[in-house]
């Protein structure tokens, strides 16, 4: 059996561009194996074996089996001689005797020719397989997409694989997928890709086919109670206390709720922006009673900027923006590592000094953990000294701690930097829900949105020592105490709006 198989492969490598051909198609099917059984023995885990695996061997054994074609219709135009003439002269009798499809040339051919279709179709299914695979997605193209696998690791939807969000259904959507793909591997070869990649990803698929087959809208109910803890940047690195009553109702038609108002179904939101960048809004409508849409202009709309609009319908992603693929703010970063007990917050001035450390400009992303351990090192070792000896196990931790912050925001390749990618939830700075509820955004009468707090949540706390702040007694004597009078009667009365519905 072995004897028949080298004549069949001596008779085939008839030049040397067929046996050039041979020896890429054999050797890439041995290697292919291998490595699939080492994968399926748990000996190789590794992605870039997969990008091997999957895609280099299976190319060169295609490659193979074409330059062996190519060398039989080459060898056929130099010697002038008929494909049945070149098999006589390269295969005996025994192969060939009978007639031509009851030769044992023509089954060797036809079996090889079905393993190799079988091969081929089962490499294929593995390699969509794999291409499909989170980590394919974050560890194929390293320098690129480094920073989203980083922050995809660490967010709630680590085990939600990305082509849930970022492929769709269909053969069209994967084909569509694939040849995006392609694009982006060229423009990795050749540094095509902007740095930092822009956003918002125009290819997501629809919210309401993503987020909303685990996250229900109509079922957006009642309240929740958030908590935020800050630290000042005192030398107790003082506790405060932010205490919102979030009002996450979806509500029903035509009547305002909470903070899902804007994605339910009945309540259709649309917009338009700049480019379709989703931060510099022209106008908003809103879905009225009677079918019609109640529009609202920006008043510092520009002739030049007419023609760029995008117009959108609102859902999930237009204030989860940063649901998956999160950068942290660095001041509420260092909050939930103290918080967590990560950080000892004995130690003087450590959230000044740790935000401080992790926010100073560093050239590139070994500078800055280097230049956090020199920082925090040397503030103890010149400001407390003994301090610096007697919890030098403290100050060590917190350094790693905010060395593993900086590594996971910072990013000095693909030019990210604190606050490059900004979450439109809440309200900071002029983004988030600011960019509808503003002074800019007028409808016909110069109405404008309501930009009223307690339209998404009640305020029980806000940066105080006591986290139900405006729960308590009230006291004349402070200062604000207008404000906390006003606050508590809003939270009760909503409270009881809430109890009265349920």
């Amino acid at each position: 059996m072995f004897e028949r198989y080298l004549n069949f492969i001596h008779g085939v490598s008839i030049c040397p561009t067929g046996r050039l051909g041979l020896i890429l198609a054999t050797s890439s099917f041995i290697c292919l194996v291998v490595l699939e059984l080492a994968r399926l023995l748990g000996i190789i885990t590794s992605s870039y074996a997969g990008l091997v695996t999957y895609m280099l061997f299976p190319a060169l054994f295609v490659v193979g089996l074409i330059l062996i074609l190519i060398g039989w219709y080459r060898t056929k135009k130099i010697t002038g001689k008929s494909t049945r003439e070149l098999i006589n002269e390269r295969f005996d009798n025994d192969a060939v005797k009978g007639d031509l499809l009851g030769s044992k040339l023509v089954r060797t051919i036809m079996l090889l020719t079905l393993v190799n279709v079988v091969f081929l179709t089962g490499i294929s299914m593995r390699m969509f397989s794999f291409m499909d695979e989170p980590v394919f997605c974050g560890t194929a193209c390293h320098s690129v997409m480094n920073p989203e696998w980083v922050t995809y690791q660490k967010s709630p939807h680590s085990r939600v694989a990305c082509v849930q969000c970022h492929v769709g259904e269909g053969a069209g959507a994967l084909i569509d997928s694939k040849l995006n793909g392609l694009w982006q591997m060229v423009s990795v070869t050749f540094d095509l890709l902007e740095r930092p990649i822009p956003t918002p990803v125009h290819q997501l698929r629809p919210a309401r086919q993503t987020c909303e087959k685990c996250h229900w809208p109509d079922r957006f109910l009642g309240s929740r109670l958030k908590t935020i803890l800050h630290y000042d940047r005192d030398s107790a690195s003082t506790l405060k206390y932010t205490t919102l009553n979030m009002k996450v109702d979806a509500g029903a038609f035509g009547k305002k709720a909470g903070i899902h108002w804007h994605v339910a179904e009945e309540n259709q939101v649309r917009y338009a922006s700049i480019n379709d960048e989703r931060e510099k809004i022209v106008w908003t409508e809103v879905l009225r009673p009677d079918g019609g849409f109640h529009k609202y202009t920006s008043k510092d709309l520009s002739q030049s900027e007419e023609h760029a609009l995008t117009v959108r319908t609102m859902d999930c992603v237009d204030c989860h923006n940063r649901a998956t693929h999160i950068y942290e703010n660095p001041d509420r970063a260092i909050d939930e590592r103290i918080r967590h007990g990560l950080i000892d917050r004995s130690l003087p001035f450590l959230k000044r000094e740790a935000l401080h450390a992790i926010t100073s400009g560093y050239a590139d992303n070994q500078a800055g953990l280097e230049g956090i351990a020199n920082h925090i090192n040397g503030f103890y070792q010149r400001n407390y000294p003994k301090l610096a000896q007697s919890k030098q196990f403290q100050i060590d931790s917190t350094i790693i701690v905010l060395q593993e912050i900086y590594s996971r925001n910072i990013h000095t390749s693909m030019n990210i930097e604190w606050g490059t990618y900004s979450s439109y939830i809440g309200h900071v700075g002029e983004k988030g829900c600011f960019r509808c509820h503003n002074s800019s955004l007028v409808d016909d009468k110069g109405n404008t949105i309501s930009s009223d707090c307690a339209l998404c949540h009640s305020i029980l706390a806000d940066g105080h020592e006591n986290p139900f702040q405006f729960l308590k007694a009230i006291d004349t004597s402070e200062i604000d105490y207008m404000m906390h009078q006003y606050q508590q009667s809003e939270f009760l009365e909503s409270f009881g709006n809430t109890q009265r519905e349920e």
